[in-house]
């Protein structure tokens, strides 16, 4: 049923500036895929307050300077009451430092970066962990099973460059050694030269603060360079979807990842609410990281359903100050300046059959 026959009202737009094309597409998709997930089910219901969700969006191909000129564009052209999805450390950086948020009294919910100056930024909501909290949590874990010698993959821009900062003091608080940190340039796969120099490395573990498809090129050469021996950790923002589908069930067994947001498989009410919707599109972008897209998408929602105003300074106003919204078994509290709204971390590994292990 089309919206209009369901609801009424004046329509409420959300924008999302995100990458639709280029080597960030599978990210910037899956998370719009996500959120309209939510966003259909709530029209299809009658809206929010009786008003349909108009879901608009812009492509920046994750070029910083087209995230800034483009989050600019979306407000004036569509008058937004919020924002949501866009993707990318050095992206959202460069939307803070403009200050078109706060000039324009607008948030931004589901901020798609763990980083410490994301998470600081004025008007930017992340709905998941920090990247540090993943990588204390994995070293905390590792030093309990005695793992020593660590290898760190990073993307060497300011995403990599806060894991990296992340690594190096969780190494020192539980007594391990990072015996290699091997940087491979922003948005390319051209990891050749740090499988290289990990391979060489012999560590134990291998962490990959990488997006999705360096990660997967690096797990395939890694193998055939005498990696074979060392336990690769990815970190949540690579799409584990995509990995099993590109490397297959064999290739991608014993493969462990951090988990910070509800998984498919799960007991929350958020993760079955996802699944019922999920399987009931026909959206070919849904994918394992279109749960953020949704998660962001019901905590916004909820927000707005109690805003007043209902536009986006209510809206801003009203999500800075929320402390416990329970999007079905997963709390996040926007209220605490500079820090994520959850710190939920989990880990999880591909077993025989490409079956989730946890």
């Amino acid at each position: 049923m089309h919206w209009n026959a369901v609801a009424a009202g004046e329509p409420i737009v959300i924008g999302q500036v995100a990458p639709f094309t280029g080597s960030q597409a599978v990210t910037g998709r899956a998370i719009h895929a996500g959120a309209k997930l939510y966003f259909d089910a709530v029209n299809a219901k009658g809206g929010v307050r009786g008003r349909p969700i108009k879901f608009v969006t812009r492509d920046d191909a994750q070029k910083v300077e087209e995230s800034v000129r483009l989050t600019r564009e979306i407000i004036a052209a569509e008058t937004p009451v919020a924002l949501i999805g866009t993707v990318g450390t050095a992206n959202l950086e460069a939307i803070a430092k403009d200050g078109v948020l706060a000039q324009q009294k607008i948030a931004l919910i589901g901020a798609v970066s763990g980083a410490s100056s994301v998470a600081q930024a004025p008007g930017m909501h992340v709905v998941k962990a920090s990247y540090q909290d993943e990588v204390a949590r994995l070293f905390s874990q590792l030093s309990g099973v005695g793992v020593q010698r660590v290898g760190l993959l990073f993307q060497d821009d300011s995403l990599g460059r806060d894991v990296l900062a992340g690594a190096e003091a969780a190494a020192k608080r539980y007594g391990m050694q990072l015996v290699v940190r091997a940087g491979y340039p922003r948005n390319t796969v051209a990891v050749e030269k740090a499988v290289a120099e990990i391979a060489k490395a012999k560590v134990q573990v291998v962490f990959l603060g990488a997006t999705t498809a360096a990660g997967i090129e690096f797990v395939k050469q890694y193998v055939t360079a005498g990696g074979a021996g060392s336990m690769v950790y990815g970190m949540s923002i690579i799409d584990t979807d995509a990995l099993l589908k590109a490397l297959g069930p064999e290739r991608a067994r014993g493969y462990a990842f951090s988990v910070v947001l509800p998984q498919g498989g799960d007991r929350s009410t958020v993760a079955r609410e996802y699944q019922q919707l999920r399987q009931a599109s026909s959206d070919a972008d849904l994918s394992a990281r279109s749960m953020e897209g949704f998660i962001a998408a019901k905590a916004l929602v909820k927000v707005m359903e109690g805003a007043s105003p209902l536009n986006a300074a209510g809206i801003a106003t009203a999500l800075a100050s929320s402390k416990a919204v329970d999007v079905g078994g997963y709390l996040l509290d926007f209220s605490t300046k500079g820090q994520t709204a959850s710190r939920y971390v989990d880990f999880a590994m591909f077993g025989d059959g490409g079956k989730l292990v946890h």
